[in-house]
C-alpha cells in the first residue's frame, strides 16, 4: 500500500507549488486510498486522556484510532527459498498504481533527495568543522573544556529541533494544515502561532539567561575533574545562547515540515556549521577554542535566518477564510503530551552527559576522542534517518485520520530500509575505522596516537549503531498520533540506566572503548523495549516479521565488515585502505542482500530491472 502525503491547501485549488523547490500533489488529482475496514474482532484503542486545565498548545483533537490488523499467517514450510523467492517477487511487474498514489510517492522521494542531499552537505562540513577543531587546537585540556560546554548545543538540537519539540509541533501543524485545506474559519495555522510561537520565545529566553548565570556550577556537575574549569565557563556561557536560537529554529522547521517544505529545515546545518567554522579560522589565532564557542553562538542565529523568510511566506499568502465549512474546533493540546516528548529527549541525550561525567578522571584528550569518534560514526545514522524526517509527517496525518493500516505500511517500509542503510554503514566504519580517522583527523596537533584511540572508540560506539536508528523511528510513531504515552521515556531510562552501570563498570579497565560499549548497551536495550512496545501504545507493526526482517541485514553486515577490515588492513596507504575497505564491503553486502532476499532491496531491484530488460535477475 503506498502512502499518500497531505497536501496543504492552495488559493486556486491546482497543485501546491513548493515554494522552496518541491511541488506537492494537488488535493484536486490526488485523493487518499480508501481505508480498509478493520475485522470485527481486532482490539479497540485505548482511550484518550483527559487534557489539563492549562494547555500550552493548541491543536486539533486526534480521532479515534482504527483497530490494529492482525498480522498475515507464517507461510508454510513448502514455501521456496528466501533467495528464490524475493527473485520471484522481484522480477514480477507490481500492479500499476493510482496516479495520486504515483504523484505521492514522487514527492516524498524528491523531498527525501533533496533533505538527503543538504544533509549531507550539512554532515560533510560537520566533519569539516571537527577537522578545524582538531588541526587548531588538538586534543588535549582546552578541547575538553569546550566539549564540556558543547554539551548545551547538543542537549538542545536534540530537545528543540531533532527530537523532543518536533514530535508535539508536527502533529500540531500537521492538523492546522489539514483543517486549513478542510477550509475551517480563520486560518488554523495563523492562529496556532499565535498562541505558541510568543511562549516558546519567552521560555526559551529564561532558559537561555538562567544557563549563562549559572555556568560555573553547570561546569562543575557536568565535569568536576576538568583541568580548566575557567575556560569551560566562558565557552559555555558563549554556547548557552543556542538555546534561543535552537529554539526558534526547530519552531521554523517543525512548521515547514509540517507544510511539506523541507528544502529550509534541511539546509539549516549547513549554515550553522558554515558560522562555526568561520568563527574558528577568523578568531581562533586570538581567541583560541572560545573561537569555536562564539561560533556556536553566530551559527544558531544564521539557522533561524535560513528558514524564516520561507516560513513567513507560508504564513503570508494564504487567504483567511471568514465562512469556514463545519470542521472539527481546535482543542488545547495536552500538557502531558509535551512533558513526556520533552522528558524523552532529555533522557535521551543524558547518555553524553555519563560519558563527559565518566571520561573527566580519565587522563587529557579522553573526552575529546570520545567526541571524534562518536561525531563520525554516528554519519551513517543520521543519513539513515532523514527519510523518516520526510515521513513523519504523513504517519501523524494518517493517525489522526484514524488510518492505522496506511502508518503501519509506512512504518515498516522505514525501519526495513533505515536499518539496511545504518547497517552497510556501520560495516563501513568498523572495517576502515583507523584510515578514515587518518584522512579526516591526523594533522596538525592531532598526532597518530590520538588517531589510534579515537579509531578504537569509533569501532566500538559503531555496535550501537543499529539501536541508535530504530530508537530515532520507533520514537516517532509513538508520537506521532499526538497523545501522551510514558512507554518511551520508559524504555530509554531501563537504557540510561544500563549505560551508567555498564560505563561505571568498565572505566577502569577499558577507558574512553568502556564507555562507548556502555553507550551501546544501553541504546540497544531501549531499542529493544521500543520494538516490544509497538502495538496499542504506537503504530501496530507486525514485529515478529519486522524483527525477523531485521535479522537479514545484521547477519550481512557481520560479515561484509570483516571482509572489508582484512582487505582494508593489507593496504599501505590509508586512502587506498578506505577504498578498497569500503569497496569490499559494499559488494560482499550487496550480494548477502540478495541472497537472503533482504525486502527493502526489492523495489531497487525492480527499477533496475525496468530499467535493464535485458538482465535477468535470479
Amino acid at each position: 500500500m503506498t502512502v499518500q502525503p497531505p497536501q496543504a491547501a492552495t488559493d486556486d485549488g491546482g497543485a501546491d507549488t513548493d515554494t522552496d523547490g518541491l511541488r506537492a500533489p494537488s488535493p484536486a488529482r490526488d485523493t487518499a486510498p480508501a481505508r480498509t475496514p478493520s475485522p470485527p474482532h481486532a482490539l479497540p484503542s485505548p482511550p484518550l486522556p483527559s487534557a489539563p486545565s492549562a494547555p500550552l498548545f493548541a491543536a486539533t483533537p486526534p480521532l479515534p484510532s482504527t483497530p490494529a490488523i492482525p498480522s498475515a499467517p507464517a507461510p508454510s514450510s513448502e514455501t521456496p527459498s528466501r533467495a528464490t523467492a524475493f527473485a520471484e517477487t522481484s522480477s514480477a511487474a507490481p500492479p500499476a498504481p493510482p496516479s495520486g498514489e504515483t504523484a505521492s510517492n514522487r514527492f516524498l522521494a524528491k523531498a527525501a533527495l533533496v533533505t538527503i542531499g543538504l544533509s549531507i552537505a550539512g554532515a560533510l562540513l560537520g566533519l569539516g568543522r571537527d577537522q578545524a577543531l582538531a588541526h587548531l587546537f588538538g586534543a588535549d585540556s582546552a578541547t575538553d573544556a569546550f566539549l564540556v560546554a558543547w554539551t548545551l548545543p547538543e542537549f538542545a538540537a536534540t530537545l528543540l529541533i531533532e527530537d523532543g519539540l518536533a514530535f508535539v509541533l508536527v502533529p500540531a501543524f500537521s492538523m492546522a494544515v489539514a483543517r486549513r485545506a478542510q477550509g475551517a474559519v480563520g486560518d488554523p495555522v495563523r492562529a496556532l502561532v499565535a498562541s505558541t510561537l510568543p511562549r516558546l520565545t519567552l521560555a526559551v529566553t529564561a532558559v537561555a539567561a538562567l544557563l549563562i548565570a549559572g555556568a560555573p556550577y553547570l561546569v562543575e556537575a557536568l565535569a568536576p575533574g576538568l583541568p580548566d574549569p575557567a575556560l569551560a565557563v566562558d565557552c559555555t556561557r558563549l554556547t548557552a545562547t543556542c538555546v534561543f536560537t535552537f529554539g526558534l529554529a526547530g519552531y521554523c522547521s517543525a512548521a515547514l515540515r509540517a507544510h511539506r517544505r523541507f528544502v529550509a529545515p534541511a539546509a539549516i546545518y549547513v549554515a550553522y556549521n558554515t558560522g562555526i567554522i568561520t568563527a574558528m579560522f577568523v578568531l581562533g589565532g586570538r581567541w583560541g577554542v572560545r573561537a569555536a564557542a562564539l561560533g556556536v553562538a553566530v551559527g544558531g542565529a544564521l539557522m533561524v535566518v535560513a528558514q524564516a523568510p520561507s516560513l513567513w511566506r507560508q504564513l503570508r499568502h494564504h487567504e483567511v477564510s471568514p465562512h469556514g465549512s463545519a470542521v472539527a474546533e481546535a482543542r488545547p493540546m495536552d500538557l502531558t503530551l509535551i512533558s513526556t516528548v520533552l522528558l524523552f529527549a532529555l533522557c535521551r541525550q543524558s547518555q553524553v552527559l555519563i560519558e563527559r561525567f565518566l571520561a573527566s578522571s580519565l587522563p587529557a584528550g579522553a573526552i575529546s576522542h570520545l567526541n571524534y569518534a562518536q561525531k563520525v560514526a554516528q554519519m551513517p545514522m543520521v543519513l539513515s534517518l532523514m527519510l523518516c524526517t520526510v515521513t513523519f509527517p504523513v504517519v501523524a496525518q494518517a493517525m489522526a485520520e484514524g488510518d492505522t493500516e496506511r502508518a503501519r505500511v509506512r512504518v515498516e517500509r522505514d525501519l526495513a530500509l533505515v536499518s539496511c542503510t545504518v547497517l552497510l554503514g556501520t560495516a563501513a566504519v568498523v572495517a576502515c575505522a583507523p584510515q578514515i580517522i587518518q584522512l579526516l583527523f591526523q594533522r596538525g596537533a592531532f598526532t597518530a596516537q590520538d588517531t589510534s584511540a579515537t579509531a578504537a572508540v569509533m569501532r566500538v560506539y559503531a555496535v550501537g549503531l543499529l539501536g541508535h536508528t530504530l530508537v530515532g523511528a520507533l520514537v516517532r510513531s509513538y508520537f506521532s498520533s499526538g497523545r501522551p504515552t510514558w512507554y518511551p521515556l520508559f524504555a530509554m531510562t531501563a537504557g540510561i540506566v544500563a549505560t551508567s552501570w555498564i560505563g561505571a563498570l568498565t572505566v577502569g579497565r577499558f577507558g574512553v572503548c568502556g564507555i562507548a560499549a556502555a553507550n551501546a548497551g544501553g541504546i540497544t536495550l531501549s531499542a529493544l523495549l521500543l520494538l516490544y512496545g509497538m502495538g496499542p501504545r504506537s503504530v501496530p507493526i507486525r514485529t515478529r516479521r519486522v524483527v525477523a526482517e531485521l535479522g537479514k541485514p545484521v547477519r550481512a553486515a557481520l560479515v561484509a565488515g570483516a571482509a572489508g577490515a582484512l582487505c582494508a588492513s593489507r593496504a599501505h596507504s590509508p586512502l587506498v585502505g578506505l577504498l578498497l575497505g569500503g569497496t569490499v564491503v559494499t559488494a560482499v553486502f550487496a550480494v548477502l542482500a540478495w541472497a537472503l532476499g533482504i525486502q527493502a532491496l526489492a523495489p531497487v531491484l525492480r527499477s533496475l530491472k525496468r530499467r535493464l530488460p535485458h538482465v535477468r535477475f535470479r
